[in-house]
């Protein structure tokens, strides 16, 4: 069947069922698993407790999730084909909601970790055949409005999940965070097997037949499984200071490109790095991949210069970030309308300049004495030019690309902005680690006796103790500890200063390769423009 061929049944065949009602239900699937990739992370220490687990085991639940998580997510689109992607988005959808029964049934951490595995692997299939479901059922013209549903689903679930999480596991248990998602589960399968249907060039590909490549999944396994790992325990296991972690990094190094060079060869790739050579493809993966990044380093930190420097809890960090969720919540639907009469180009361009504005903002904004105000309003200015990401560089992703391809261009570029979420995380606990005590460093040497300042300061705080009955010995020591503890929130806070640059940069750097992408035709979506 021929590429053209292809193209004219989509161009003819529409759902039987109104595609909004379709897309809300393969959303809401979506949204379930994004939920789950963040909403246990404050539960950590209750699982431990519970289980009898260290803090530092109790890390593994995040961590076999992520692995399992992404080494399904760039193959999703071969497994589809191999399936058909009802069947294969009905099957992750029971895998996923059964094994977060067992998530929440487990009697000990080891079995905890088994079902996480599981859970992560059926969770795996569902983001990126959301949006390739979306793809077919839409016609150009309203896919930018599509995709915006999608989009609030996976930038909205991130924001909400540790909220969330905090509040089941406060009032509740940690074992409900994963029960919640039982209802939903069964009643988004029932739904999905009820309105969702294939479109007729997918069964084509499925009665082809599809080849099982054993070296591309192992080589894609290993190496991705070692790359997650190795970012997610970098920072707590000193990188390349641990045998461990240098360990992964050669075997993610020699798995993922030979994966690369075997998949090349291949006449039925799990992977098709040959989508590749398309510059639109290759361009929306990094942009995607970099947006994961933004997305999640601002994400995290915010709440965590809020809780660890201000006191915040949780809950009110959360309320902080949440008018920057509000807002985007309101700015996707409005960007999905854009695309239909302006170039995704020109969108993605004001996103990330927006995106490098906000970034340097933040560097003159934060500091010890922000209100919680002035920290929600910052926050808003971060995320508005995330709302003008997302959509549009979905929309770029399919320029040139025949629809047989639809599965296999979701799987990647949902698989480039996890694994960019992943890369954000370790980023931002690397440079706020290694830049505070970089910074604590330069401020202890100014703390001498021969500086008046310091002089000056501790004999003050000395004297001020010394008339609440402490002794002048105990108040000069505990002057001095003072003292430091303001020159480490200092040194921190001038480390997430320093981190808010690197993002600025790394904004700007992208805003200026957001020229070199191809035109697209707005008023009919973009998808379909060849090369």
């Amino acid at each position: 069947m021929s590429s053209a061929a292809l193209t004219l049944d989509q161009e003819v065949w529409r759902p039987k069922y109104n595609p909004w009602l379709i897309a809300v239900v393969v959303a809401l699937a979506a949204f379930m698993e994004v939920l789950d990739t963040s909403i246990a992370n404050v539960a950590l220490p209750y699982m431990a407790g519970g289980l009898g687990a260290s803090n530092d085991q109790s890390t593994w639940v995040l961590t076999s999730y992520l692995v399992s998580n992404a080494i399904v997510l760039p193959i999703s689109g071969w497994l589809a084909s191999a399936l058909g992607r009802k069947r294969f988005f009905m099957s992750c959808l029971a895998v996923f909601t059964a094994s977060s029964l067992l998530c929440g049934l487990a009697p000990s951490l080891g079995f905890l970790l088994l079902f996480r595995v599981v859970q992560g692997a059926g969770g795996g299939g569902l983001q990126p055949m959301a949006q390739a479901i979306l793809a077919d059922t839409f016609p150009p013209q309203q896919q930018g409005m599509a995709f915006a549903l999608y989009g609030i689903t996976a930038v909205m679930a991130p924001t909400i999940g540790p909220t969330l999480g905090g509040w089941i596991t406060f009032n509740y248990s940690w074992r409900w965070i994963f029960f919640i998602n039982l209802p939903v589960g069964i009643a988004t399968l029932f739904l999905v097997r009820r309105f969702v249907e294939d479109p007729p060039y997918l069964s084509r590909l499925k009665a082809a037949g599809v080849k099982l490549d054993y070296v591309g999944i192992a080589l894609l396994t290993v190496g991705i499984g070692s790359l997650q790992i190795l970012l997610d325990k970098g920072q707590e296991d000193d990188w390349l200071g641990s045998h461990f972690i240098t360990t992964l990094v050669v075997l993610a190094s020699v798995c993922l490109i030979s994966l690369v060079i075997w998949e090349l060869f291949q006449k039925a790739p799990i992977i098709d790095v040959r989508m590749f050579k398309n510059f639109n493809f290759a361009g929306a993966s990094l942009m995607m991949f970099m947006l994961g990044i933004l997305l999640f380093s601002s994400l995290v930190l915010m709440p965590l210069f809020l809780q660890t420097l201000l006191g915040y809890t949780s809950e009110i960090a959360g309320l902080a970030l949440s008018a920057g969720g509000i807002v985007l919540l309101i700015e996707m639907p409005i960007t999905g309308q854009l695309t239909t009469k302006l170039q995704a180009r020109h969108l993605i361009a004001f996103g990330w300049l927006a995106l490098a504005a906000a970034m340097y903002y933040s560097t003159q904004r934060i500091d010890l004495q922000i209100s919680f105000g002035a920290a929600t309003w910052l926050r808003v200015a971060q995320v508005i030019g995330l709302g003008f990401l997302f959509v549009p560089i979905s929309l770029v992703a399919y320029i040139g690309i025949a629809p047989e391809n639809n599965n296999a261009v979701a799987g990647i570029i949902n698989f480039m902005r996890n694994i960019g979420s992943s890369v954000g995380t370790s980023l931002v606990t690397t440079l706020i680690a290694r830049r505070s005590q970089l910074h604590q460093l330069r401020l202890v040497e100014k703390a001498r006796i021969d500086n008046p300042n310091f002089v000056n300061l501790s004999n003050g705080l000395t004297r001020a103790l010394t008339t609440f009955g402490l002794a002048r010995r105990d108040a000069v020591a505990r002057a001095y500890a003072s003292i430091y503890q303001s020159l480490q929130a200092q040194a921190a806070t001038l480390a997430y200063i320093d981190t808010f640059m690197v993002l600025a940069i790394a904004s700007a750097i992208v805003f200026c390769l957001s020229f070199v992408l191809k035109k697209n035709d707005p008023g009919g979506g973009g998808v379909r423009v060849a090369e």
